[in-house]
């Protein structure tokens, strides 16, 4: 990471023309960040596009990002670090997302009076802001042109604290997620293997091993013809076997091994062993379950509910504001124990009327939240004075 930081002074020249500047933390930041990025450019197609990343994960699977004429690391948020940087990219409008909040570049940007933009935002009464003695990272805020959250409790602190210079645009997400469904075809093999037996199908995205553990148990004790489509977060070799292991080698099949002759009518368990598919397949799902519940918190449920996919997650959720709502709504449920989840299995798998009235929630709740894009957009232009 060290090392990146310091190789940001070996890639970053003098930039002639307008430059916007987007500063993402790691990947789930910069596929919030996606939509916006191509937007600006449809509509300011003058400008460069440059993107920092905090991440050294995000920037290696990132470092080739087609809509960006430049893609590196940011630099330490130091102030000498902050004036040299904005020095060299000369940005004419800075954009940051969701948790960014770098004090010496915010400080630089507002000096030198480049509009600066933080959108896809979440603020908890817990965060330093809202504290007694966090009146020095209030202020901070007031570096930012505008400040676009993505609910209204977020909202609601902002005003209560004084800063009026924000509005709820929502989750750039949902806009994302809607495009990829829309833009993507299927996958032949996983539909050959969903459609190669009876009973419904579960994609389980995202998985970790108490995640698998759970569906093992489940499948063992449900009674019926079920097929789970299982793509774990770890695909290495040491770990689907252990799946396999655990799900029974007989009844598994890897994606990489079948081909069009591979017989999948005994099959009950498809590992999905590369990166890349699992947006484009929770269409085949009855149910999706999201991995990720039992360690640091659940992958993205939107990838699954903007297919209409009623979606089943572990305890830690509580963070993901998405899923709140998917559970207030009735479109999804956060378990704790296997009882749970089993009760959850058989409610959606097992009524197909509460299956279809979960999967219109999910319908209606991404219908309801996307948009967001557009509504950013507005208002940096206004700000542009386009």
């Amino acid at each position: 990471m060290v090392k990146g930081w310091r190789r940001v002074w070996e890639t970053v020249t003098v930039e002639d023309g307008k430059v916007a500047w987007f500063h993402v933390s790691s990947l789930g930041e910069f596929e919030q960040a996606r939509p916006v990025i191509k937007r600006f450019r449809e509509e300011h197609g003058e400008y460069k596009v440059w993107v920092t990343f905090f991440s050294p994960s995000g920037y290696e699977v990132r470092k080739d990002y087609g809509e960006a004429e430049r893609v590196t690391y940011l630099p330490m948020d130091t102030p000498r670090n902050a004036r040299r940087l904005v020095e060299k990219i000369r940005p004419e409008v800075a954009f940051f997302v969701k948790y960014d909040f770098w004090f010496n570049m915010l400080k630089e940007l507002q000096g030198r009076g480049v509009p600066t933009f933080l959108f896809s935002a979440i603020f908890r009464e817990s965060q330093y802001f809202f504290k007694p003695y966090g009146g020095w990272f209030r202020r901070a805020l007031g570096c930012y042109s505008h400040i676009f959250v993505q609910n209204e409790e977020s909202l609601k602190l902002l005003r209560e604290s004084g800063v009026e210079w924000c509005s709820r645009a929502g989750d750039t997400r949902f806009d994302r997620v809607r495009e990829i469904a829309q833009q993507s075809d299927g996958d032949r093999k996983v539909e050959r293997f969903v459609k190669g037996g009876t009973g419904r199908c579960i994609v389980a995205g995202s998985s970790w091993e108490p995640d698998e553990e759970m569906l093992k148990r489940y499948m063992d004790e449900c009674g019926e013809a079920l097929r789970v489509v299982l793509a774990p977060h770890v695909i290495s070799e040491n770990h689907v076997e252990k799946i396999e292991r655990l799900m029974g080698k007989e009844v598994c099949v890897r994606y990489s091994q079948m081909d069009e002759g591979t017989d999948v009518s005994g099959k009950r368990v498809l590992i999905i062993d590369n990166i890349g598919l699992l947006s484009r397949i929770y269409r085949y799902a009855d149910v999706a379950y999201i991995g990720g519940g039992f360690g640091r918190g659940i992958h993205n449920i939107l990838e699954a509910i903007t297919y209409d996919v009623p979606v089943v997650f572990g305890p830690n959720h509580r963070k993901f504001q998405e899923a709140l709502d998917i559970i207030r709504l009735g479109g999804g449920v956060g378990y704790s124990r296997y009882e749970e989840l089993k009760e959850a299995m058989e409610r959606l798998l097992g009524d197909e009327a509460e299956r279809r009235r979960a999967s219109e929630v999910c319908r209606r709740y991404v219908a309801e939240n996307i948009g967001s894009t557009e509504r950013i957009m507005e208002t940096v232009n206004k700000q542009l004075k386009v």
